[in-house]
């Protein structure tokens, strides 16, 4: 490739100069257990900070590698986006809990629970608590909170939580490295990865760099030294060259697509205009459909799988849905055209139409779930309308899978004159599960009978007289909060699975421990999206 005698001295010089630079750039260490399979090998030398009062163990000359923090900087695992006066949680939610514990309960719990679980434990994830005592190197429950946001396609407050840690670490370089690939920020990212010190960036990640920059003969060497060095894996070179010179390789087949790409990878393929397609990739990758340069029914597949999960706000999925009338029909484009047909109705105020459109756009709903984010975009404006008959009845249950559950009960029971008055009783007359569903809805499940298993296991979770079976009596006499609320969580999910003691269980932790709403909007969202609902 490199045969003139010019590109030959450049190589050469090339070499001296980046064997300087990278003297570990073949260096590895074993990743710890938090560490995602799909990030970019976009550092090359690892950083390992020594612990206190202990010298740093070398086998060589070279100076010893550090991390770097301004100091009174704040210790990673510390760090967060909410105080604790916003959250609701305590300052100490992690006192007297194993590192390893709360960690390996992160990195275990669902990725796609109940919405209400899903939300309360993002919340914990970017709460600034105090850590556990005795993390070991630390920072890395930091790492594993930031991966459990990636794990779950929340980009943005992955990046947020990126940014609130000035440390040097190539770890959480990294991690910052991708979300901004995948979010199509990539200039930043490299703009960062040449200002940011103690930082050696791997010869992938430093070709793309060049490349994005406009430096292409640099890049070009670069390539042509990395190959000598041998410091490409497998398919890297192929990959690279086509990269910085797409037109020599034009007549030849396409490249092997990688099951499993990086962010970087990902990028690159998609820059020779081999792109991979993400849905079969992790959520995570799904925000690079939401660009402008996607077709239209790219961006409506990857905002539905992210608002699944939770991690696009519901206004964003119904800008998406309703950017213009679809071109065809069935699948995916009649959910669309269900959606804008009461999206329309609704802006028009017709309680006819509203009433028509309804039931189908629920039932495409359902089918592809989305029930939920579908409830916070519409449950309150079809409160206001009173829909009546089977509408209304369905416009009910919608409003109770919303944030607003509380206001839907009481504008179906009717609200009290005044604060200080008592609730209104349940009406008679309605079906025992509507009837259940108020109750639970405004905070009094025990006020009307539980006429089915799942009822009668919220209705005990609700129960402060209702046992809590071990390990939870432990935890709760030893202060250990959060480890009890993380297994709580856990337990919504074997519930949903079809054990109604977890269900019970679950709720009566989160319910002892202040999470009372949570534990409400769980309980709905169980009753009103399974199979029987």
């Amino acid at each position: 490739m490199w045969t003139d005698q010019r590109g030959l001295k450049r190589l050469a010089a090339a070499l001296c100069a980046l064997q300087m630079a990278f003297p570990a750039a073949a260096q590895q260490r074993d990743e710890p257990l938090s560490v995602i399979d799909w990030l970019s090998n976009s550092v090359a030398t690892p950083v390992v900070a020594a612990r206190p009062h202990e010298a740093p163990i070398s086998d060589n000359a070279l100076p010893a590698d550090v991390t770097v923090r301004p100091l009174g900087a704040p210790a990673p695992d510390a760090v967060g986006l909410f105080s604790p006066n916003v959250s609701g949680l305590s300052r100490d939610f992690w006192a007297g809990s194993e590192p390893e514990r709360i960690m390996e309960l992160i990195r275990s719990m669902p990725a796609e629970p109940l919405p209400a679980v899903q939300a309360l434990f993002r919340t914990i994830l970017l709460t600034s608590l105090t850590p556990p005592a005795g993390i070991d190197p630390p920072g890395l429950l930091y790492e594993t909170r930031i991966d459990a946001l990636l794990a779950r396609g929340a980009l943005e407050e992955a990046a947020a939580l990126l940014a609130r840690a000035d440390v040097v670490d190539p770890d959480v370089f990294q991690r910052a490295f991708d979300v901004a690939l995948l979010t199509g920020q990539e200039d930043q990212a490299c703009a960062r990865m040449r200002r940011t010190p103690g930082i050696a960036p791997s010869f992938p990640a430093r070709i793309f760099c060049l490349a994005r920059t406009g430096d292409w003969p640099a890049a070009a060497l670069t390539l042509g030294t990395a190959e000598a060095l041998g410091q490409l894996a497998e398919g890297e070179d192929a990959l690279l060259s086509r990269f910085l010179d797409p037109e020599l390789f034009e007549n030849l087949p396409p490249l092997p697509r990688p099951l499993r790409p990086s962010p970087l990878t990902f990028r690159m393929f998609e820059a020779i205009g081999e792109p991979v397609p993400t849905s079969a990739l992790p959520v995570a990758f799904a925000h690079s459909d939401l660009r402008g340069n996607s077709g239209w029914k790219a961006r409506i597949e990857a905002a539905e799988r992210l608002a699944r999960r939770g991690a696009l706000d519901p206004n964003a999925l119904l800008g998406i849905w309703t950017e213009r009338a679809p071109a065809a029909s069935g699948g995916l484009w009649d959910r669309v055209g269900t959606v804008q047909r009461l999206d329309a109705a609704l802006q028009a105020g017709v309680p006819r139409d509203i009433a028509l459109a309804l039931e189908p756009a629920w039932d495409a709903m359902r089918a592809s779930g989305l029930e939920v984010p579908f409830a916070e975009l519409f449950g309150a404006a079809l409160m206001h309308h009173h829909l009546p008959g089977p509408a209304g009845e369905m416009a009910f249950r919608i409003g109770l899978l919303s944030t607003a559950y509380e206001a839907v009960a009481l504008d179906r029971i009717g609200i009290p004159d005044s604060p200080e008055a008592p609730l209104p009783p349940i009406p008679e007359g309605l079906a025992d599960t509507t009837r259940f569903l108020l109750a639970l809805a405004r905070g009094t499940p025990a006020d009307v009978p539980a006429t089915t298993t799942l009822s009668r296991a919220i209705q005990d979770g609700f129960n402060r007289d209702t046992e809590l079976r071990q390990p939870f009596p432990m935890l709760l006499e030893d202060g250990l909060t959060g480890e009890a609320v993380l297994q709580a969580l856990h337990l919504f999910d074997n519930g949903a699975g079809g054990d109604p003691s977890d269900i019970a269980t679950a709720i009566a932790v989160l319910h002892r421990l202040g999470h009372e709403r949570v534990a409400r909007s769980a309980a709905l969202q169980l009753l009103l999206t399974g199979p029987d609902a």
